[in-house]
């Protein structure tokens, strides 16, 4: 299965990132604790080449703290700064801010041995659509700047926003890449929300999540719908969850749109448990 994907505005954002990137001192990447490879735009990857960057793992509070441990400690192993954040945590903000002070005091270091004054550093914040950009941004900035919604692909230009007196930090639009080769980071990137839901078929969505959790987070699964890992036929699963939680139509049937529906929202939700839908495939 391949998943294309691939709006003109959002070409038109990878040039202007390409153009951009030699204003910035070090980039702020952004991507999903819950599945920080699948949300990480190796298209940007290719574009970003040798700038330095940290990488802010976003909605901690909604993925496997022990999962998130092991991609901090992976993201290290490849000499890349990595920290996680809950953006409704204050405390969470201030380690942000503090490691982009960290980062641009290197290139303001630089400026100094030259005898150049100093300025704010300045970063370039990216990320895909719907990781919970905006939303940071206003966080570090402390006012309300940039647009915020649960829908993909809310930011459509560039805007410098100053972070208090230590940096500042040009937003971008949400980029996502031509395509997905693997339906696995598909189906990840369509649970957790990245992708709009009209992408996939939500009940295919809801399978791989019912597969990943009685394989990975068995007792979860068992708490919340009473499924067990000797459920294997899908059909049982979507008919026992909508009995139980009365997702039924006319008639008493299972309506198994109301199953799909019920699923992705206790899973975005966290209503699940903490859940990480993939690990480093370098580590135990």
């Amino acid at each position: 299965m391949t998943i294309q994907w691939f709006p003109g505005h959002m070409a038109k954002a990878r040039r202007e990132v390409e153009e951009k990137l030699k204003l910035v001192d070090f980039v702020m990447e952004l991507v999903d604790a819950r599945a920080p490879l699948a949300s990480q735009n190796p298209m940007l990857q290719q574009v970003l080449q040798n700038k330095p960057k940290m990488i802010v793992l976003m909605k901690r509070d909604l993925a496997d703290n022990s999962k998130t441990d092991r991609w901090i400690s992976h993201f290290k192993n490849q000499d890349i700064k990595a920290i996680a954040i809950n953006v409704n945590d204050k405390n969470d903000i201030n380690r942000v801010v503090q490691l982009g002070k960290e980062m641009g005091q290197e290139k303001m270091d630089k400026l100094l041995k030259k005898g150049i004054q100093p300025r704010p550093a300045r970063a370039m914040i990216i990320g895909i659509p719907n990781v919970g950009k905006s939303t940071l941004i206003n966080r570090l900035a402390n006012k309300k700047i940039a647009k915020t919604g649960d829908k993909p692909g809310v930011t459509k230009q560039q805007l410098w926003i100053k972070v208090n007196k230590d940096f500042e930090l040009l937003d971008t639009p949400g980029i996502l890449w031509p395509k997905f080769e693997d339906e696995l980071v598909g189906y990840r990137l369509a649970a957790i929300g990245t992708i709009k839901d009209q992408l996939l078929p939500l009940d295919d969505v809801v399978a791989f999540v019912m597969r990943f959790m009685q394989e990975h987070y068995p007792a979860q699964l068992e708490e919340r719908y009473g499924i067990d890992r000797d459920m294997t036929d899908m059909w049982d699963i979507f008919v026992s969850i909508g009995k139980q939680r009365g997702a039924l139509e006319s008639g008493g049937n299972v309506n198994f749109d109301k199953v799909s529906d019920l699923v992705i929202r206790d899973l975005r939700t966290g209503k699940l448990g903490y859940i990480t839908l993939e690990v480093p495939q370098n580590t135990a």
